[in-house]
């Protein structure tokens, strides 16, 4: 079944088409006008989602060399996300499905990006632990399969890409935060300042950022280090808290496999730790850890196939809301 796949939960705009559970064409734009305003302004993510979809869309059929009648169906992202962002998306999808008399199937952002290590590691067998660390989530999971999740535990405040963003955006340094930290962490001293591990003697498999968030403030405000040693602190109590809960979590349920996906799962120092552990950790591909289309057709191709999903135009988006 060919299948055009459409993102737009936040500030990336995702056209992908899907068949036989292969990616025939993608691409991804992501909208660097927010950058000279420190974060994601979603007025202007919608807009800009918008202005570009239809342009996208003709490409990624270019690309694959297909027209609009090829398509069977339409999936698109409907949460969750920034509202304004998701509903230019749905709008989309719902004009372009009801143009061609073509069904249309909503997929939950969250899942999409569990199922994502699938498209290129089909030979991968449940159960697994997944971290899903990105700008707007740090979860932990057990996928027991592709369609049966437990959710272990969450941030209970700031995501850890979150605390990414707000920390760079304190010292000055671009948006999105991540790379910046982690380009500016390479020359400083990871071992300089003792940021706090919040709740990594808890119990739980929750996580909190913002009590390390104020600690970074607070350690800009007080101007005894340079940015540099700042930043590699910082980010070494961000990757040394999310290892803590993510091993804890595979050795209690006597997990072989480890999955890292979300934008987060691109940093390196992130990847260097977990590599020096005796645990097998797999990595969606890099293009698949941040936000794309080509999760959100492959998904939906699964659910047809395995008659889990029920046709009906009539949903809508949701900011907020777990996999269901």
């Amino acid at each position: 079944m060919i299948i055009l796949g459409i993102e737009t939960s936040c500030d990336e705009t995702g056209v992908a088409i899907c068949s036989d559970f292969k990616i025939l064409s993608s691409y991804t734009k992501t909208q660097s006008i927010h950058q000279k305003y420190g974060g994601v302004v979603p007025e202007i993510a919608s807009r800009e989602h918008e202005k570009y979809l239809p342009n996208i869309t003709n490409k990624v059929l270019n690309d694959a060399n297909m027209r609009f009648k090829d398509i069977e169906a339409i999936a698109v992202t409907n949460g969750p996300g920034l509202m304004g962002s998701l509903l230019s998306g749905i709008s989309f999808a719902k004009g372009l499905a009801q143009a061609l008399d073509i069904p249309i199937i909503p997929i939950n952002h969250l899942e999409a990006h569990l199922n994502s290590v699938f498209i290129d590691h089909s030979e991968l067998e449940a159960p697994f632990i997944n971290l899903l660390v990105s700008g707007g989530h740090t979860q932990l999971w057990l996928v027991k399969s592709m369609f049966n999740y437990e959710l272990l535990g969450e941030t209970l405040d700031d995501a850890c890409g979150e605390a990414f963003d707000k920390g760079a955006k304190k010292m000055n340094l671009n948006y999105p935060g991540g790379p910046e930290i982690e380009n500016l962490a390479k020359n400083g001293n990871k071992d300089l300042i003792n940021f706090p591990r919040p709740m990594i003697n808890d119990n739980s498999f929750n996580f909190s950022f913002s009590g390390l968030k104020t600690s970074l403030i607070n350690c800009v405000n007080e101007d005894n280090y340079n940015f540099q040693d700042i930043a590699a602190s910082y980010q070494e109590a961000i990757v040394d808290t999310l290892i803590n809960k993510f091993i804890k979590a595979m050795d209690k349920f006597s997990v072989d496999s480890g999955i890292i996906c979300g934008g987060v799962a691109a940093n390196k120092r992130l990847r260097k730790k977990l590599s020096e552990l005796d645990k097998k950790i797999i990595y969606p591909s890099m293009k698949y850890c941040t936000d794309n289309a080509d999760m959100i057709a492959f998904l939906a191709e699964h659910k047809i196939n395995n008659k889990k999903i029920n046709f009906d135009n009539d949903f809508s988006a949701y900011s907020r809301g777990m996999i269901t």
